[in-house]
């Protein structure tokens, strides 16, 4: 098989909002930007760089207005400290039916898409 994620899109009226949420909460570099599009790209040289999918913000007429059919899973080393990170930097927790006893915290960017951050591995499942 041949083929490969290039990117995840991410639809906008306004692409610069999630786009700068984003290249803050994961420390990426913006690799290119234009009126209706921009594109973030982890850190040259790090280990992600060429091998995570690019995060394209696309500009569209229409406003999110339902659940996300498709979002990130973060898995973070300390969960409840990256809530709490990404919450300053304008993210909200979000319910979607997930209810009290979930391991895992379902948020929104500034610009409405749902993402969740999931709980820190344990030293055993980090070693598979």
């Amino acid at each position: 098989m041949s083929l490969r994620i290039q990117a995840i899109s991410i639809d906008s009226t306004d692409p610069k909002v999630p786009a700068d949420f984003w290249e803050k909460a994961l420390g990426w570099r913006r690799t290119y930007e234009a009126d209706d599009e921009i594109v973030l790209e982890p850190p040259a040289g790090s280990p992600e760089d060429g091998v995570s999918p690019d995060l394209l913000f696309l500009k569209v007429p229409e406003r999110k207005e339902l659940k996300n059919r498709v979002h990130l899973d973060l898995r973070p080393k300390d969960r409840d400290a990256e809530v709490a990170r990404l919450e300053a930097l304008g993210a909200k927790r979000v319910s979607v039916g997930q209810g009290p006893d979930v391991t895992w915290v379902v948020m929104a960017d500034p610009d409405g898409n749902e993402f969740c951050i999931l709980r820190a591995l344990r030293p055993d499942e980090a070693a598979g």
